[in-house]
């Protein structure tokens, strides 16, 4: 297999609302871009530019207010996943068995603002995924900007799960049941200019996978960028434009394919020493994660299923587990 210089590009106008050979023929590039890196760029998408810029707005002026003020909006409890986190809060190699100091990044994490006052919701095991957003008192609208742009992820991920199963030669239907009342959060990830040198095999973001089924980022290009590893050992710099998506699959998705589909390592490196201000970064990340008490049992045939069936809930669990500092 050809070691690759870019990440495929693939345009999902065609597929919204086209034609079943439309949808299908989409769907067969999706096939091939997971199968060879897990990495694609998506434009086409439908989500207005107006409201992507908006929430990256919000968040350039958050994360730029004095660190004092920040911490506000931290959660009282540290294991609670909502709100701002400071800079070296987790280091992501370690949810693949990596030891490197916390990542050089902060962020500020949210899920969905309402939910039905259901059992599922509501129960002891909801409440660890359906929790109560926190927002700061600057900049106002954050939190309005925040919801628009989750709502436009979801009908996003439930298109790509569409094209996803025809991919995988499944019912376009396979994922629905699996991902109504799933349990994404998303992380407006922030990481500043460094000051200081890092320390010996410390990054913005530590080498690692991604723990669901689609991951959909909007990042901008910097210095000190998102790189990809290819199948031969390189790294593989990903560029990104303020209109389109980088899409990844996470460990879910490449167990339910039975390993037919990479969930491939990726990393956010420093910028150089000389960059100074400009490497400032801000990327937006939909972490898609189906319902918490879905089922991933790897699509194969008798006998040669290389994982054993697990609980969404229980995976997402231990992967936060692992990777706080």
């Amino acid at each position: 297999m050809a070691n690759p210089t870019a990440i495929p590009v693939i345009d999902l106008a065609a597929a919204l609302g086209g034609s079943p050979a439309r949808r299908l023929e989409v769907a067969r590039q999706i096939e091939a871009a997971c199968t060879d890196i897990g990495f694609f760029t998506i434009r086409g998408h439908g989500v207005p530019l107006a409201m992507i810029e908006a929430l990256r707005g919000h968040a350039r002026h958050f994360f730029n207010l004095p660190i004092e003020q920040k911490l506000r909006a931290q959660p009282e409890d540290p294991a609670v996943p909502r709100g701002y986190r400071a800079l070296g809060f987790d280091a992501l190699s370690r949810g693949n068995a990596g030891q490197a100091p916390g990542d050089l990044k902060e962020y500020y994490h949210f899920g969905r603002e309402h939910w039905p006052d259901e059992p599922y919701y509501t129960g002891d095991e909801g409440r660890r995924y359906f929790i109560p957003n926190r927002w700061p008192d600057e900049p106002q609208g954050f939190a309005q900007a925040a919801a628009a742009y989750y709502a436009q992820m979801e009908r996003l991920t439930g298109e790509m799960m569409s094209l996803v199963a025809l991919a995988l030669g499944l019912d376009e239907a396979f994922f629905a049941d699996k991902i109504d009342r799933h349990i994404t959060a998303m992380r407006i990830n922030f990481y500043p200019a460094q000051a200081q040198p890092p320390q010996p095999g410390q990054l913005r973001a530590g080498a690692h996978t991604d723990y669901g089924l689609l991951t959909i980022l909007n990042g901008e290009n910097t210095a000190g960028g998102l790189q990809v590893q290819t199948r031969q050992g390189d790294w593989l710099q990903v560029e990104t434009a303020p209109d389109t998506f980088v899409v990844n699959i996470g460990d879910l998705l490449m167990r339910w394919t039975n390993d037919r589909w990479k969930s491939n390592v990726h990393r956010v490196v420093n910028p150089p020493a000389e960059a100074g201000p400009a490497a400032q970064r801000i990327s937006i990340a939909f972490f898609h994660h189906p319902n918490h008490d879905a089922l991933v049992e790897c699509v194969a045939p008798p006998g040669q299923a290389k994982y054993p069936p697990v609980r969404s809930g229980d995976y997402r669990t231990e992967k936060y587990r692992q990777t706080r500092v």
